[in-house]
């Protein structure tokens, strides 16, 4: 999408936000339940087509579109209305700063993604919001990881498992998240039972009290952390099966789904199963062209590279990989032409 395209869509998404701006501060200065009412169901309107638009496939990068939809709210509650702002009201901006910290993640943009993070634990808090700062605390947990902070990652997990009861699908995510921070402290042992006990509370029946954003948190979801653990352990031929089952094919899907394939195709290269590497690598380029997450590109054109050093890499699988690194940098030129440099 072009710059264009990118700031029309960002209009359209925030108009509704940015239009009553005027009339939301009033309604929250004097008090009026309705009127916060009002303004925190729009802002919650603008975070499902957040959401919705981050996992539609071949959709401009959400990191701008929440940056400025968040700014928006956060402008009115700075200039007075943030005194008389019911709770709703606080949780829908934490809702929406979430969102603007997770699309920062994926991004590249790590810096400001701590920020919106920390924002949108300190809203969610004086919101009373005990899904949205469960949530805050995963992607806090997933940035301290990605960014090679495996102690932090670890504490952050604790932190929650430590605390009130969780419904099963949560704690299980909040176990996988524990998993790969001690895999990460060299604790492999550990993280192998903390996996499995992730598994085993999947198997569970979901309370009422399990929170809407858990709709991802599958035994899929499971197998992607656990066999990018061992993907990075080098335990490519253990990794490998593991990956196989994330990349099955369900009726739950996420922006960034093809990280697994990213991470079997690399372990399979490791390996030198090449015929099943030529497969994998073939099949990617059209995923790719739907891929708006920099991180996963980054990735993935990571992963080309290295499988093109490999001299003893087949020529169809080299061509395959050439491909893959065309698809990768051209998605990346296309859908972050209006972010910058992360």
């Amino acid at each position: 999408m072009t710059a264009y395209g990118t700031a029309h869509t960002t209009a359209c998404l925030t108009a509704g936000l940015t239009a009553g701006a005027p009339a939301d501060l009033a309604a929250l200065r004097g008090g009026s339940s309705a009127g916060a009412a009002a303004y925190a169901a729009r802002v919650r309107a603008v975070s499902r087509r957040l959401v919705a638009l981050d996992n539609e496939p071949g959709a401009p990068p959400v990191a701008p579109l929440a940056v400025r939809a968040f700014a928006d709210v956060r402008r009115v509650l700075r200039q007075g209305g943030a005194t008389r702002a019911t709770r709703d009201v606080l949780a829908a901006a934490a809702e929406l700063a979430e969102i603007a910290g997770w699309a920062l993640f994926s991004a590249g943009r790590f810096a400001a993604a701590r920020r919106a993070n920390r924002e949108a634990l300190r809203l969610a808090r004086l919101a009373g919001d005990r899904p949205i700062e469960l949530l805050v605390y995963q992607n806090m947990g997933l940035l301290a990881g990605w960014t090679g902070r495996s102690g932090e990652e670890l504490a952050l997990a604790r932190t929650v498992l430590d605390g009130r009861r969780l419904p099963p699908r949560v704690e299980a995510l909040f176990r996988a998240r524990e998993a790969q921070g001690l895999a990460g402290t060299g604790r492999a042992w550990e993280a192998r039972r903390s996996f499995a006990r992730a598994r085993g509370l999947l198997e569970e029946s979901a309370p009422a009290s399990t929170p809407g954003w858990a709709w991802w948190i599958t035994p899929e979801e499971i197998d992607r952390q656990e066999g990018g653990v061992l993907h990075r352990a080098g335990e490519w031929r253990e990794a490998i099966p593991v990956l196989r089952r994330a990349t099955a094919d369900t009726d739950v899907r996420v922006g960034y789904h093809s990280v697994a394939a990213v991470r079997l195709l690399a372990s399979l290269v490791e390996v030198r199963s090449w015929r099943e590497a030529e497969r994998v690598a073939a099949a990617l380029p059209p995923a790719v062209a739907q891929t708006t997450s920099r991180v996963t590109l980054g990735l993935l054109a990571d992963v080309a590279r290295r499988g093109l050093r490999q001299c003893r890499a087949p020529g169809a699988l080299r061509e395959a990989l050439h491909g893959v690194l065309r698809a990768a940098d051209a998605r990346a030129a296309a859908g972050y032409a209006a972010l910058g440099s992360p």
